[in-house]
């Protein structure tokens, strides 16, 4: 029995260039000469025997969701770390009220864990098979600073990732839920790189009615685009009002971002409020909760596509069939992606590190294959908890 001891969280900060928070909430977006401090979590449980799992956020780095790990770490002391499932089951019960979001780098912490147990990576521990995964650019909100701030500029970026290998591009508009911009936006890029790169949209919840998510659908059918995700501000969980805009376009849906675990997003297909399933190991309870995932959706009959990036991430698209694109999130012209520089294993989720054939490589090494700047991490660190 591999007893856990200890669960160590650590808040620590780095400097992103040319990026500022724009409008409301969280949002970034590029500013020339601007420098942004970011905070990620680093994650370590350790056990009796000397087995330890580690884990660095990327998306889900927020103040809930650090509260919400805090809440769930106690409940892993003292339990058998290889016992994922029936960690899973009581921690899922557990945060039953809270969204959930918690759970998942704890989660990863345990496949990583498992993986440098038994000398492979995740990949190989869950039956992966793809070593390379087709690769889309997945665009900053636009900006008014010289950015991505108007439609030549977001085609003329679209040329840019077409040149480093990209063969697919996802257009993250405004953020000020202007239909019309966003419409001729998606019509201007499809006209300069359609013919050679598929191409997604994603409003992110800025458009404000539905009238407005369909008038930009309409482009989107005018385009061809691939896909058309998370369009108005129901904030992606209506499943009726998205069964009406299926009915009314021809461009596959692609929802369930924003609804957590498997039970909601059964409902979600079975009300018909999409074509496409998203999945976070981070959002949906882990690796072991993102499998939940792909497979619901393998039993439809639906592709589920993975949301951001990330080690977790690459290892659970290379177990998935019915998965298109692995998503690089996010990037932009003359600015990084926010991704913690704590990586000493060359492992990157920057622009440049797609392959000329349009894919990135999936870690091969014990765990999740990639190692920790821990001494950058600490020198960093504005807060640390431990329970042990």
């Amino acid at each position: 029995m591999s007893k856990i001891c200890k669960v160590e969280i650590i808040d620590f900060v780095f400097d992103v260039r040319n990026l500022q928070r724009t409008g409301f909430g969280l949002h970034v977006g590029f500013k020339r000469g601007a420098t942004l401090q970011v905070v990620k979590n680093a994650i370590a449980i350790e056990t009796k025997d000397g087995l330890r799992g580690e884990y660095v956020t990327n998306w889900c780095a927020s103040p809930a969701t650090r509260g919400e790990m805090e809440m769930l770490s106690p409940f892993l002391l003292g339990r058998d770390a290889l016992q994922r499932e029936a960690l899973f089951d009581d921690l899922k019960r557990e945060i039953r009220q809270w969204s959930g979001m918690g759970h998942g780098p704890l989660d990863i912490c345990l496949w990583d864990l498992a993986g440098k147990k038994y000398g492979v990576s995740v990949s190989e521990l869950i039956g992966g098979y793809r070593h390379r995964l087709p690769v889309y650019a997945s665009t900053y909100l636009g900006d008014a600073e010289g950015g991505l701030d108007c439609k030549e500029a977001y085609a003329a970026f679209a040329e840019q990732c077409y040149a480093l290998g990209f063969r697919a591009y996802k257009i993250h508009g405004w953020n000020d839920g202007d239909a019309r911009r966003e419409a001729e936006n998606v019509l201007h890029v499809a006209k300069v790189v359609g013919d050679h790169m598929v191409l997604m949209l994603d409003p992110a919840n800025q458009l404000r009615t539905f009238s407005d998510a369909l008038y930009v659908g309409r482009a989107c059918d005018e385009a061809s685009y691939f896909w058309y995700e998370d369009p108005f501000r129901d904030n992606g969980k209506s499943a009726f009002v998205h069964r009406k805009l299926r009915e009314m376009l021809t461009t596959p849906l692609l929802l369930t971002e924003y609804v957590r675990g498997i039970e909601p997003k059964a409902d979600f297909i079975v009300a018909g409020g999409t074509d496409f399933l998203r999945v976070d190991p981070e959002y949906d309870h882990g690796i072991t909760g993102a499998l939940r995932v792909a497979r619901l959706g393998e039993a439809f009959g639906l592709d589920v596509e993975i949301h951001a990036c990330g080690p977790a991430h690459r290892h659970l698209m290379s177990a998935m069939r019915n998965s298109n694109y692995y998503e690089l999130a996010l990037v932009g012209p003359e600015c990084p992606n926010v991704i913690a520089p704590v990586f000493t294993c060359g492992y990157s989720d920057q622009l440049d590190c797609v392959g000329q054939d349009g894919c990135v490589p999936v870690p091969t090494g014990p765990g999740l294959g990639v190692s920790y700047d821990w001494d950058f991490i600490r020198k960093n660190a504005v807060a640390n908890r431990v329970f042990a």
